[in-house]
């Protein structure tokens, strides 16, 4: 059923690596390779965009004979950042609140509070937050959602056609 199914990973501590590695299965015989066609996991989140077009690199690069460094680096950004907002030196108490924290700071959310009122930001976690945004300023899209919440927050969908509330 290769050819019927999709793979997907929710591997967030190596989401990269697992995205570029083709695995090989024996078939009747035959060698046989099938690849994650995409991740579950909790980095889509936030910073979806710069997710969306890292996803993209990823596929380009996968069937090349040689990974490129930068992906490779890319990968231990990913699981830095990951650990950070998930909050993983805390059992991921924070994993909730993390996210929350990301979409704070991009102004789609007004704060961090969860259904669960005992469910905050962990001891030093935004300070890990703090951190791997400075560290790695190249992976959040917080240009790109700024540029389109005032639109995504009106309703407007930008063009002239109803959008799926009836509203152009």
């Amino acid at each position: 059923r290769r050819d019927t199914i999709a793979m997907y990973t929710g591997n967030d501590d190596n989401i990269v690596i697992d995205l570029l590695t083709r695995f090989a299965f024996d078939v009747n015989g035959e060698t046989v390779t099938k690849g994650f066609a995409g991740g579950l996991l909790g980095h889509w989140a936030f910073w979806a965009k710069s997710a969306v077009d890292l996803l993209a690199a990823i596929k380009e690069a996968r069937d090349e004979e040689h990974i490129p460094a930068w992906l490779l680096q890319r990968a231990v950004e990913i699981t830095d950042v990951n650990a950070a907002v998930f909050d993983s030196a805390n059992a991921f108490a924070g994993c909730i609140p993390g996210i929350h924290e990301i979409l704070r700071r991009q102004g789609l959310l007004t704060n961090v509070l969860c259904l669960e009122r005992a469910a905050c930001l962990s001891p030093g976690q935004k300070e890990e937050i703090d951190r791997v945004y400075a560290a790695y300023p190249h992976l959040n899209d917080d240009a790109f959602v700024a540029t389109h919440r005032s639109r995504w927050f009106s309703g407007s969908s930008g063009s002239s056609k109803p959008g799926p509330h009836g509203s152009s």
